[in-house]
Formats: structure tokens, sequence, C-alpha cells
């Protein structure tokens, strides 16, 4: 029947298959990682995603706000303080390729575009229910890879970056993995019907499309477009 809930082995398929979205194939994240950006476009990629980062510990608070569940909640509760206290570790990596804590706090290299797609996040996190804002997290499925091939990327071809700026990513690729496979065993179990599960694949497409806009909005940023932000 049309209307019933895929098999748990197919809706994860399902979701996976959105794994093309990612921005990892994105124009300018293909540049970064092939070594094609100046320090000005690294700065700016470095400066936008610490908009994301210090968004993190908030949309996951939502995802508890929203939860009725204990067992998840307390489970959860882990990813507020990691990304706490991760905030700290991207200030660090702000230093290690130039650019000063203040100009990250005051987010003065923010483009519109990336604040913009990343406040659109949070609010979807906030409104939605807790079972889709859950999906939405599941790029995690497809980071672990970036966030190792970034590290030896930016090694080979940006050696004028500080060596403790990696601490982020190094802190973080081990987390992630256990996250993806908790948050898909999460979202396969607690969305039983097939509108849940629609509504959970939609959430991970928009979630998608938030990274790409950031993406979107850096090329322009480096690009130093009409009206853009200057770049750092």
């Amino acid at each position: 029947m049309a209307h019933e809930a895929l098999s748990r082995e197919a809706f994860a398929a399902e979701l996976r298959s959105l794994a093309p979205r990612y921005w990892d194939g994105h124009p300018f994240h293909v540049r970064l990682h092939a070594g094609e950006c100046g320090p000005g476009e690294v700065r700016s990629w470095v400066a936008n995603r610490w908009y994301y980062q210090q968004i993190l510990a908030r949309k996951n608070a939502a995802v508890i706000a929203n939860c009725p569940l204990p067992a998840v909640r307390r489970q959860w509760l882990s990813r507020v303080v990691f990304h706490d206290r991760a905030t700290e570790d991207w200030l660090v990596l702000g230093d290690a390729v130039g650019l000063s804590r203040e100009s990250l706090l005051d987010e003065r290299y923010v483009a519109r575009g990336t604040r913009f797609a990343v406040d659109g996040y949070l609010q979807f996190c906030r409104e939605k229910p807790w079972t889709e804002a859950a999906a939405a997290a599941l790029t995690e499925m497809f980071s672990p890879t970036l966030m190792a091939a970034r590290v030896v990327a930016w090694r080979k071809h940006y050696d004028w970056i500080k060596p403790d700026g990696y601490t982020y990513f190094e802190n973080r690729i081990p987390v992630v993995r256990d996250d993806a496979r908790y948050t898909l065993d999460l979202v396969l179990t607690h969305c039983r019907t097939k509108d849940m599960q629609i509504a959970a694949v939609k959430a991970l497409a928009f979630k998608c499309d938030v990274l790409g806009a950031m993406l979107d909005a850096i090329d322009y940023q480096a690009g130093a477009g009409p009206g853009g932000t200057a770049r750092p």
C-alpha cells in the first residue's frame, strides 16, 4: 500500500540517499579542499561557519524542549554540552587562520545569506516536532568523512594555518560518528508512520539546503559581490 510506512531498512536507505545533497560537492568546498582558496576565502569560511557553530547548542536544546521522552532528553543533553564547549575550539581555529576573537564574536564577517539560513534552521528546530529536528541532524551521517578529508587537505595545502586550529575537528570526528549512529536509530525507531517518515526525509533535505545556502553565501562573499560583506 502506498500509505504504509517503509520498513526500517528502506527508510534508512531513503535518508542515506540524500547524501548527494550534502555540501561536500559544492563548488566552494571542492575548491577549498583542492587548495585553490586564498587566505581570505579560508577565513571567510571559518567566520561564516562560526555563526552556525554557535547556534548548535541552542538548536539541540530546542530538540530537548520539544521531546516528551526523558531517556532521549538525557542522551541528547550531551550535545548541548559538547557544542557549548566546542565554541572555544572554533575561536582557536579562527586565531589559527588569522581571525581575531573579537571579529568572530561580533560576527562582522558573517554574510547575510549565512545568517538567514542558520536562523531559519534554528527556528525550524524550535517549531517542528522533535523527530523532525532530530532527522535534520542526520547530516552527521555524511560529515565524519568530510571532516577527516578537510584536516588532511588543509594540512597539505594551507601550511600557514597554525596546527592548534585543528582541535575542533580532531575532537568532533569520533563524537559525530557515535552521534550519527544514535540519531539514525532514534529516527528509524520513532518515525513509525509514512507521514512521519516523509517529514523526516524532508527535514534532512532542508538541513542539506541550509548548509548549501551557507556555501552559496560564502562563495558570493569571496567574490566580493555587490552589497557583500567585506572579506576577512
